[in-house]
């Protein structure tokens, strides 16, 4: 190791000794005791307002929160110690019990900083190391919370070889368009819930009601109580979409993806954040492919989500997000440019009308189920629920149909799915570990099959549904060459096991 100066007192990021946490903490979380014991201040002696029930206890509450929080943060600053050695990143920690935790350095997968305002504005970072433990433990590898900003660097540098700067420039910046795609879906309505009860609540403390000022906006009797739905309705919405505009700004303004040279790879680099940075760096050498999936109702939009397929992190982790929701446009520009091929934009073969026969006659038996268990109750009960599951289960069936496909596209392979989101995903070749192959009884009085290929990365697998028998083996075979003990235009085994191949020389 190089050994770069990261600290006071001359530490070194190659020195074995024991260090501890930035001791500017200490003064964040003053400013964090402060801060929590404002609103009390304000309301009752610059305000002046009455001190009841409904206004001591959420400032009490805040308060709080505040001090018994900032107790906490000085105590894990006195009782944390850390160290990087030539083959560990070890961290101890606790006061009544403690605990030791080390990651191997050639299991780290992702070295991800962020500073939130006020560790910012005293040059902190929160430092958190993710390696291949993740999938099984179910937590991060290694938190440091929080380290000096010029540590945290060398940090990110000597732990996963990235520069500071890339050599061709970013691969992505945050375009202001982005905006519109992270406005709308049911969030924005629990964001809206979520303004109006804290609105609500603060203005009881200063002894203002709101249910009184929206009453006396408009004659609400006169309007009826349908216009008044409808206004109710529409200001919920643009309240919803704001506070999400301003949430997904905060979240992504900056945003910036890079590729830089690391030690004997590169590294996927993400920054992003208004009011709080946060910086992700990945090992690219352990990135097998990546997928693009477009939400049902949005698709319209053409809106987009992009993960990588990656080994050793979690495929809900926030690492393997590599571009903020955005245009499908830029998503799949993005992604040609992480795997170095347009494998996305291949075209599809497409599968059978028999798979869409499949998902209609599942739709069907979906409503009727519903249907009989509504016969008990009596009346028209069971052919309302008939109308009313039957023709959305349907159009899922056509959506889930036109959403198949799958392709051989170089050195990956491309498989697109999905009714609700539709999800286009590249793999490598070199990625697949097995190849199953299975059909269910109905499959095989169709005439179809499905293939999954089985790799470490990402979600475990990555199937084509209900294609041709013939399209399944040959898939198969492009798949896994030499090792599909099957040829195109022979039948699948009778046994309803399915016919798994595995390779274990596969990565």
């Amino acid at each position: 190791m190089s050994g770069r100066d990261v600290g006071a007192g001359g530490m070194r990021v190659g020195d074995v000794g024991w260090r501890r946490l930035a001791p500017r903490m200490i003064l964040v979380d003053a400013l964090r005791v402060a801060f929590s014991l404002l609103p009390g201040v304000l309301v009752l002696l610059v305000l002046d307002t009455e001190p009841d029930t409904m206004t001591v206890a959420p400032l009490a509450g805040v308060a709080a929160w505040g001090v018994l929080g900032a107790v906490a943060d000085s105590v894990r600053w006195a009782t944390t110690a850390y160290r990087v050695t030539e083959t560990h990143v070890e961290r101890r920690t606790g006061l009544f019990v403690r605990t030791h935790r080390s990651v191997s350095r050639d299991r780290i997968r992702s070295v991800d900083a962020d500073a939130k305002p006020l560790r910012r504005l005293f040059g902190l970072r929160r430092v958190t190391v993710g390696a291949g433990q993740m999938t099984t433990a179910m937590e991060a590898a290694l938190t440091l919370d929080a380290v000096t900003r010029r540590e945290a660097a060398a940090l990110r540098e000597e732990l996963t070889g990235a520069r500071q700067e890339a050599a061709d420039g970013p691969l992505a910046t945050f375009e202001p368009r982005w905006v519109a795609h992270n406005v709308q879906g049911f969030w924005a309505y629990v964001c809206a819930a979520g303004v109006l009860w804290g609105g609500y609540w603060t203005a009881q403390m200063v002894g203002i009601d709101l249910a009184e000022v929206v009453g006396s906006l408009a004659d609400w009797e006169a309007l009826g109580p349908g216009w008044t739905a409808a206004v109710a309705v529409l200001a919920v919405s643009v309240l919803g979409a704001a506070g999400m505009a301003v949430a997904f700004f905060a979240e992504s303004a900056h945003f910036r993806l890079e590729r830089v040279e690391g030690e004997g790879t590169t590294v996927l680099r993400t920054t992003a954040g208004l009011f709080r940075t946060r910086e992700i760096a990945r090992d690219e050498s352990r990135v097998r492919g990546i997928s693009v999936s477009q939400p049902l109702l949005w698709r319209w939009l053409g809106t987009a989500d992009t993960t990588l397929i990656t080994t050793g992190l979690r495929i809900w982790s926030s690492a393997v997000t590599i571009l903020p929701r955005g245009p499908v446009d830029v998503a799949r520009r993005v992604a040609a440019a992480v795997i170095g091929s347009s494998a996305l934009d291949a075209p599809l073969i497409r599968h059978p009308v028999a798979a869409l026969r499949r998902r209609l006659l599942w739709a069907a038996l979906v409503a009727g189920c519903c249907a009989l268990l509504l016969v008990p109750v009596g009346g028209d009960a069971w052919w309302v629920a008939l109308l009313v599951v039957l023709p959305p289960a349907l159009g899922l069936a056509f959506v889930g149909y036109r959403s198949l496909g799958h392709a051989v596209a170089g050195d990956h392979l491309v498989v697109r799915a999905g009714a609700l989101t539709r999800t286009t995903s590249a793999l490598r070749r070199q990625a697949v570990s097995g190849i199953r192959v299975r059909q269910s009884l109905l499959q095989r009085r169709l005439g179809l099959a499905t293939v999954v290929a089985c790799t470490a990365a990402g979600e475990g697998g990555y199937g084509v549904y209900d294609c041709a028998v013939g399209d399944a083996v040959a898939f198969a075979q492009v798949s896994l060459p030499g090792q599909v003990p099957l040829r195109v235009g022979e039948p699948l085994p009778v046994d309803r096991t399915p016919l798994t191949i595995s390779v274990p020389g596969a990565r």
